[in-house]
């Protein structure tokens, strides 16, 4: 089995479903087969790339990954993609300790084709959440550079590390990347200095600038990559690709 990256965040807002997508791109532009699992019930990974969410989560009707997946239109990319059943999303996310084994076990018996899997979870630390941790190998963290960047964030890692303590569990921290990254504010300059002075080496060099053609990419379900190639936002995307792909 590739790399399994859980991109998660309990606050919204901060640029995760945009991570996960544009790093999946850079990733599979790169030669490397990837998979992009998208758990949030807003589906925003898979209208994203312009596809549509699935009336039945194939995690819900136990349909074997390899069967639920579609390209994400390039290839070596692969999409797993969400759902807005309220039925699907009720039973993914209720408290159910049996079933979480089974998502689990379900979700890793899909991955060991891929290179990389890049699961994107809802923002809040409730038991999708917690699964998609539990059946990963890495935690990737966006946090935006704004006043509330750290808030809640030791939550997050409170939850990563009661995970990583489990006996039989091979959780790390991957990496945080700065968001939304504007070098014209004092701010996010106050932002970075702290994260990076609290965190250490796990804070990626590479930051993600406010770039608009970032936020315009998903309304023409492509990545940034993609739509603008040129474009700030895309050379990051492109550049935090090549970090991640060195911190192996």
């Amino acid at each position: 089995m590739g790399r399994v990256l859980c991109v998660a965040n309990q606050k919204g807002g901060v640029g995760k479903t945009t991570t996960a997508v544009n790093l999946a791109w850079a990733l599979a532009a790169a030669g490397l087969k990837t998979l992009l699992v998208d758990l949030d019930p807003q589906c925003n990974a898979t209208t994203g790339l312009g596809k549509r969410p699935t009336d039945g989560h194939p995690l819900v009707n136990c349909t074997p990954v390899r069967q639920g997946v579609c390209n994400a239109g390039l290839s070596g990319l692969d999409l797993l993609p969400g759902s807005r059943s309220f039925r699907d999303v009720e039973t993914l996310t209720k408290d159910d300790h049996r079933q979480a084994g089974q998502l689990r076990e379900q979700l890793g018996l899909g991955f060991s084709a891929y290179d990389f899997v890049l699961i994107d979870c809802p923002p809040s630390l409730g038991r999708l959440t917690r699964t998609a941790l539990a059946s990963s190998n890495e935690v990737f963290i966006p946090i935006q550079c704004e006043y509330f960047a750290m808030e809640g964030l030791a939550q997050m890692i409170e939850v990563v590390r009661q995970i990583i303590q489990q006996d039989t569990h091979r959780l790390e921290f991957g990496g945080i990347v700065l968001t939304m990254y504007d070098h014209m504010l004092e701010l996010t300059e106050e932002v970075d200095r702290e994260v990076r002075e609290f965190f250490g080496e796990i804070v990626y060099r590479t930051v993600i600038p406010r770039d608009v053609a970032v936020s315009e990419a998903p309304s023409h379900g492509k990545s940034v990559i993609d739509y603008a190639p040129r474009a700030r936002g895309a050379r990051a995307y492109v550049e935090l690709c090549m970090e991640v792909l060195d911190r192996d």
